[in-house]
């Protein structure tokens, strides 16, 4: 197989732990051929989507790790399959992206996931398709509607939709202290939506991060549990992450929505879920396969590369 990843740039991998080098360490050491280019080598030319793109090949050094070929431009629909792996924001460039990866699609390309699956989950509102698995949830852009829902739920988070890696995560106790102030200062004075969801006391066990992959479940999650004051689980707010067995109410979670995104073309997708509750659905580029195979020895590239080879056989 012919596989491009449309990526971050190589330079800024953590290559410790990054998700996307270990389907790529998986895939080349299976003896498929990988292609690596940004979503702005991305282009309509010519009546095609083509990619600017270079071939790729992993070393075992960590210092010099990749070696790239020479730029060649090549029409999408000419690789066995095209990996959007880009990390959000996901703001109108990205946007602007799955267009014309879209584009492509109808030239015959395989997008893996699909980029108008993509379009349509919001990582932070698709939770709202499955309203009795996720906690008590408010959408809005107003102040009162916020209140209420602090009065009613007493302990709230709330988050801006379009955050990432715990941005922008706060907690208003009880008290209600500066709830105002963080509204305003999130939404922008009104401009922008926020979620409120009721504080989840179950996070202290760990943010779960469960991963669907061409509709199986990864039997094990990670947890991301908070530090010290911190109430943010997230491994890039200084979560610790710990590999785990799933729990039965986990499984169901996890199993029910397997088969509806898997038919939907998300063949990837990371749920993270509290106390059992669904909280997000992340189509983008969901991470944790080092750490739970490291913690597991579930080997998690692999799993994602056999399910990767059913699917386009």
């Amino acid at each position: 197989m012919e596989l491009l990843f449309i990526a971050d740039p190589l330079e800024s991998f953590k290559i410790q732990k990054d998700s996307t080098l270990a389907m790529m360490r998986a895939a080349q050491e299976a003896g498929h051929q990988l292609w690596f280019c940004q979503s702005r080598n991305i282009l309509w030319k010519e009546n095609a989507v083509v990619a600017d793109c270079q071939s790729l090949r992993l070393l075992p050094s960590h210092s010099s790790w990749f070696e790239l070929g020479a730029i060649e431009t090549r029409a999408l629909n000419t690789f066995t399959a095209v990996l959007m792996r880009t990390d959000p924001p996901f703001d109108i460039e990205y946007l602007n992206t799955t267009w014309l990866l879209s584009a492509a699609q109808r030239q015959g390309a395989k997008i893996i996931n699909d980029p108008g699956a993509v379009r349509d989950h919001s990582e932070k509102l698709s939770i709202t398709e499955f309203p009795e698995l996720i906690p008590p949830t408010l959408v809005t852009r107003e102040l009162g509607a916020v209140e209420d829902f602090h009065r009613t739920h007493q302990d709230i988070v709330i988050k801006p939709l379009d955050g990432m890696g715990g941005m922008g995560v706060f907690r208003v106790g009880a008290d209600g202290l500066n709830l105002a102030s963080i509204i305003e200062t999130l939404g922008e004075n009104g401009s922008r939506t926020l979620m409120a969801q009721r504080f989840l006391p179950e996070i202290a066990q760990g943010d779960k991060r469960v991963l669907l992959i061409g509709g199986e479940v990864v039997p094990f999650a990670l947890a991301r549990i908070p530090q010290g004051s911190e109430i943010r689980g997230n491994l890039a707010a200084g979560g610790k992450g710990v590999a785990m067995p799933l729990s039965a109410s986990e499984r169901k979670v996890a199993e029910k929505l397997a088969p509806i995104l898997n038919q939907r073309g998300l063949f990837l997708v990371g749920l993270d879920l509290i106390g059992g509750y669904l909280t997000e659905i992340n189509v983008t580029s969901p991470t944790c396969f080092v750490e739970i195979t490291a913690q597991s020895n579930f080997d998690v590239p692999q799993f994602w590369l056999k399910a990767l080879e059913r699917t386009l056989s």
